[in-house]
């Protein structure tokens, strides 16, 4: 992977922030855009700045197309059988949301989380238990914070109705079995929802192999615009589950005491869409296609395996997560002794243009189980290079001496 090359399609790479090249290693929360999408998006703003699936005239009818392009893209790039099973929602929350609050609960259901969920899992769930008299389950993790699949098992009975996971967690970077984890749950007669958002930017997701029910991602974190959210509902899965806002476009017709929804994926499209996020993730589809996402995946282990490396052992740093930095991917989630998680971010933004997240990162009832006020968090991505991550590393270490018996 030539990652001078790519690093030239990013324009604010070749900026200086604050009198410095940023190091941009906050791409778990989101990504940069390469001028591909930017280009995407300006063109339906320059070109054919209309509504899809409404009026009838030329500009319309190119959005419309331009779209159904974009859905088709998508479908192939998850593995999904039909371009109809997949649905252009606002963020991996909505498509969260539409099935833990949409399907058809009795009281007394059970549904399963990791004990590391996000929070558009888990508080929809919470929700959905206390709106409905659900069951909540919660598999218990391993010590060293990856999936124990012999508790989930365990946890698993005839009641669950539905399993809802992060497919790869945004604090450790773990990735769950997840065939595994589907079969086991549909032998038990439970639907499985899959948080994507932290493992489609740089892992192959195959929904029809693993046989997953539903699956949402944000486009935001795999190069393409905010605002768009993929959403993936099998069609033999979805049954009568109602979309989250009801209104225009998402009906077939109504009247003065009733209306009649559209099928998937339109009725979870209710409302004017984001035309140009749309188009802007096609593209942002395209350019992770063209690099391929096992190039990616052996980029991101790669620098994270140079920072684990220059990091290990040293004095008052501590890593959240296996030590095998195979297991985590791109992310690296540590604490230096002395500083709260924010200075650490702070402290390296100011002085080397570090630019990472810091807190609770949405996983707030992992923290509080361990104990902690939150984690700093490299994330490293394609257009991240081994001397940004000798930077970083370099500044942490100065750091832990630095703060060393505070």
């Amino acid at each position: 992977m030539d990652v001078g090359r790519i690093r030239r399609d990013f324009p604010v790479l070749g900026k200086e922030i604050g009198g410095k090249p940023p190091i941009y290693f906050d791409n778990a929360c989101q990504t940069l855009r390469p001028r591909q999408v930017i280009e995407a998006v300006s063109e339906y703003y320059e070109s054919f700045p209309a509504c899809a699936g409404r009026s009838v005239h030329k500009l319309a009818t190119e959005v419309s197309l331009r779209c159904d392009d974009v859905r088709a893209k998508a479908a192939s790039f998850f593995g999904a059988e039909d371009p109809s099973e997949m649905a252009f929602v606002k963020n991996t929350t909505e498509g969260l949301n539409t099935v833990i609050m949409g399907l058809p609960w009795k009281m007394g259901d059970e549904i399963v989380t990791t004990d590391y969920e996000h929070n558009s899992v888990h508080v929809p769930v919470l929700r959905a238990r206390d709106t409905y008299s659900l069951k909540h389950r919660v598999v218990r993790s391993s010590e060293d914070l990856t999936f124990d699949l012999s508790a989930f098992e365990e946890t698993m009975s005839k009641k669950v109705k539905l399993v809802a996971m992060c497919l790869t967690s945004n604090v450790t970077g773990c990735t769950l079995p997840a065939k595994e984890i589907v079969d086991i749950a549909h032998s038990y007669g439970a639907k499985v929802l899959l948080d994507a958002a932290q493992a489609a930017p740089s892992m192959k997701i195959d929904v029809s192999r693993l046989g997953v029910d539903f699956m949402a991602a944000s486009a935001h974190k795999m190069l393409g615009p905010s605002g768009v959210g993929l959403f993936y509902a099998l069609s033999g899965s979805v049954g009568d589950i109602p979309p989250i806002m009801c209104g225009g476009h998402g009906v077939v017709d109504t009247t003065y005491d009733s209306y009649n929804l559209l099928p998937p994926p339109e009725r979870f499209e209710t409302g004017l869409q984001n035309y140009s996020g749309i188009i802007g993730t096609g593209a942002a589809l395209e350019y992770l296609s063209s690099v391929g996402l096992d190039a990616v995946r052996a980029h991101e282990v790669a620098l994270n395996s140079r920072i684990t490396r220059a990091l290990r052992g040293v004095d008052g740093v501590s890593l959240i997560g296996p030590s095998d930095p195979n297991l985590r991917g791109g992310i690296f989630s540590f604490n230096v002794r002395g500083l709260s998680p924010h200075d650490v971010a702070m402290i390296l933004d100011n002085s080397k243009n570090i630019m990472m997240r810091s807190g609770m990162h949405c996983c707030h009832p992992l923290f509080h189980a361990l104990k902690l006020q939150g984690c700093a968090r490299a994330s490293a991505y394609l257009y991240n290079t081994p001397e940004e991550a000798d930077v970083f590393s370099e500044s942490v270490k100065g750091l832990a001496e630095g703060f060393r018996g505070r």
